[in-house]
């Protein structure tokens, strides 16, 4: 995989801000933790994964010292300065609780630190709740090193957070970039090609792969540009941008519809001058509207054939 050109534009996307420090040598002191507790701020997620937040949509973390340490268990996301954050499950707010805030209105919202440890906490509490027991034997899981590692209380087997490698892809035939649409989302809603890396599948054979299935277009080089925490629950998209052949795209199990778009085209989109039933491209937050605006500002970001 090619490293990344010092030119190229600096991630914009939501959740590139690097959050606290993960002060991985403090997971496994559940005395400083315990410390730690007391000065700290918590994010309390609900089981749709919420949190909470002011009348103004601002984050309204808890703190610490207000709350039982042992009772919720919490999980350690890390260190701001010598202010620790931590992470734990809550029960439905009822009507008398503060308001309730999603990571993707967060993500369009907050300063990037915050989208940053709200996404960290998001995904690592969803990996808890989906892996209760053991896959080896079924036992029950014990949750250590501050909710970073799950070990079986039956045979002692070691799990760990769960992250899912993805590519997604900026396609250009050298004038157009290519764009598809899944069924399921808003009208006249196109985005950059993605699709899950395979076991013994490198990033750039997965690029070739996903995008032939998913529209009929072979593409001959690829280069990575940047990558993004994607906690919906617990993907990593892999940015790339790549050069293709020309050919007719076709729709597929996965998308409706796939097809080119001229320069001018995705122009007009991202000014949101396409009028009514134009081209919608994909949200701010996403590294999909990174990668196409990329293409767009530096059409010669693509690699040669």
């Amino acid at each position: 995989m090619a490293p990344q050109n010092p030119r190229d534009p600096q991630p914009t996307f939501a959740f590139s801000d690097p959050g606290p420090d993960r002060a991985d040598h403090l997971r496994d002191d559940p005395t400083a933790l315990a410390a730690l507790w007391k000065n700290g701020k918590v994010l309390l997620i609900d089981g749709e994964g919420q949190t909470s937040a002011d009348a103004d949509k601002h984050l309204l973390a808890a703190a610490g010292a207000e709350l039982d340490y042992a009772a919720l268990q919490p999980v350690f996301l890390g260190l701001r300065g010598d202010e620790a954050w931590f992470a734990a499950r809550t029960a439905e707010a009822d009507t008398d609780a503060a308001p309730r805030i999603d990571l993707r209105n967060a993500a369009a919202l907050w300063p990037g630190f915050e989208a940053s440890v709200f996404a960290q906490a998001r995904a690592l509490l969803h990996w808890q709740s989906r892996h209760r027991h053991c896959s080896v034997c079924g036992g029950a899981l014990e949750f250590l090193r501050g909710g970073w590692l799950g070990r079986c209380s039956a045979c002692a087997a070691e799990h760990y957070p769960r992250t899912d490698p993805a590519v997604i892809v900026a396609i250009t035939d050298g004038e157009r970039l290519l764009l598809g649409r899944q069924a399921a989302w808003p009208p006249h809603r196109y985005s950059t090609l993605a699709g899950f890396v395979e076991p013994g599948e490198s990033l750039e054979q997965t690029v070739v792969r996903e995008v032939f299935e998913e529209s009929g277009v072979r593409v001959r080089s690829s280069r990575y540009l940047a990558s993004q925490p994607w906690p919906f629950p617990g993907s990593l998209m892999l940015g790339f941008i790549a050069r293709a052949e020309p050919d007719e795209p076709r729709a597929s199990d996965e998308l409706e519809d796939a097809r080119w778009f001229t320069r001018d085209q995705i122009g007009a989109a991202m000014r949101g001058a396409s009028g009514e039933g134009g081209l919608l491209l994909s949200p701010s937050i996403s590294i999909s509207r990174w990668l196409i605006e990329t293409w767009y500002d530096n059409p010669g970001a693509a690699p040669s054939r």
